[in-house]
């Protein structure tokens, strides 16, 4: 068995679950969130413990990988309906700045012309001056996905430091060329 997939998936108070076949749809106090379940994979809602419990057919390897992944997916969906997900990204560099217009974050971050970047839906995005991004919502995905974009636009260079970088993220830097000095070879 797999030692993820065979923990039973603790349903928080609040939350609201409909099972109609191999559609888990939940929805609670951050949003509602969907999931198809392979065929493969069977969800149960035990409602005299309040949770969910993932089976598989048997021990082929697709099962296997799939069981942990489905349980994993459905306690994800869990936290982020009633918490939700979080992740807080820094700019650091002179000039480089963020700002939003409408549904989009407009980066100014050391090129020619500023680069936007569309917000997705479901995802909610504040400035806290023009050097921090706090991104959040109820699916897991869409919060790291977005973080993953915006970092991409710039991500931090290892001799100065600049670019978009997570916060608390450490940046090795590098030692710049020595410069020899004149006269030696």
């Amino acid at each position: 068995m797999s030692r993820i997939g065979k923990k039973p998936v603790p349903i928080a108070k609040g939350v609201k679950l409909s099972l109609a076949g191999h559609h888990v749809v939940m929805e609670g106090a951050k949003g509602k969130l969907e999931l198809n379940v392979h065929p493969l994979i069977t969800v149960a809602h035990d409602s005299a413990k309040n949770e969910l419990v993932v089976t598989r057919p048997n021990d082929d390897k697709q099962s296997k990988a799939l069981h942990g992944l489905t349980r994993a997916l459905l306690a994800n969906m869990v936290v982020g309906v009633t918490d939700g997900y979080k992740k807080t990204l820094e700019i650091q560099g002179v000039g480089y700045k963020v700002e939003q217009k409408g549904k989009n974050l407009v980066m100014s971050v050391g090129y020619a012309n500023t680069i936007p970047v569309e917000i997705p839906p479901g995802v909610d995005v504040k400035l806290e001056g023009p050097m921090k991004i706090h991104i959040s919502g109820a699916d897991k995905q869409k919060v790291g996905q977005f973080a993953s974009d915006v970092r991409s636009v710039r991500k931090p260079e290892p001799y100065k430091g600049k670019g978009v970088r997570y916060e608390g993220e450490k940046v090795k830097i590098k030692p710049g060329k020595a410069f020899a000095g004149a006269g030696s070879k």
